[in-house]
């Protein structure tokens, strides 16, 4: 058992139990007796004194090559949540997609494969493409986020998918006209049995918004 890990993972938990001066003193002298020099929560809490605790974090939290964002039907890969995403996560998948939804299905199965340990970030349409692959392959995602997604289309709604325990967030503006709050809400409530769901002041869009979330936390 790596316990320098265990060590570092407490340290980041339990923050102002222990002042960071005593924690230095302490994890060298832990580290000269125990041997931690080399292992993992060596190197990590390293990492850390080195400035570089944001980094290491979104290594664990998110793998960016394991992301996508799915756009909505109208929208591309250029378009504005694409690419600060694209900017935030630069390895995050944004690919393009058209046709009908279930040409688009086919396109988004043919990217995600068989892999696991997806973070899936769908808008409006595709967030209804992101919540069907979820909802189909729930041990292939790590964490779902919602934007304002089209849940009541027909091929969700209509034939409402079995709940599912994937970590889901949705943000949904006050304001929406296109995508009706109470019945998406509804609906998501009945298949996300981990759902966070924010009502935000802002409308379909989200455009005001996604620039106010920190994506590095919530991913």
């Amino acid at each position: 058992m790596d316990f320098a890990l265990l060590f570092y993972t407490g340290f980041l938990l339990l923050p102002g139990i222990i002042e960071k001066q005593h924690t230095r003193w302490l994890f060298f002298v832990l580290t000269r007796v125990l041997g931690w020099q080399g292992t993992p929560g060596w190197l990590c809490y390293n990492l850390y004194e080195l400035g570089s605790l944001d980094y290491f974090t979104n290594l664990v939290m998110i793998d960016p090559t394991r992301s996508i964002f799915i756009h909505g039907l109208e929208g591309t890969s250029r378009g504005v949540k694409a690419l600060l995403l694209k900017k935030l996560f630069p390895g995050m998948l944004t690919p393009d997609f058209r046709g009908s939804l279930d040409e688009r299905m086919i396109e988004l199965y043919s990217i995600l494969g068989k892999e696991t340990g997806w973070t899936i970030i769908g808008s409006s349409f595709g967030g209804l493409m992101g919540a069907l692959f979820t909802c189909q392959n729930p041990k292939q995602v790590r964490k779902l986020v919602l934007l304002a997604p089209a849940l009541i289309w027909p091929d969700f709604a209509d034939a409402l998918p079995a709940p599912v325990n994937v970590p889901t967030i949705v943000y949904h503006g006050s304001r929406d006209e296109l995508v009706p709050l109470d019945p998406t809400r509804k609906l998501a409530e009945q298949v996300f049995s981990d759902l966070t769901y924010y009502v935000v002041d802002d409308d379909h869009g989200l455009y005001q918004t996604v620039h106010e979330i920190d994506w590095k936390e919530i991913l």
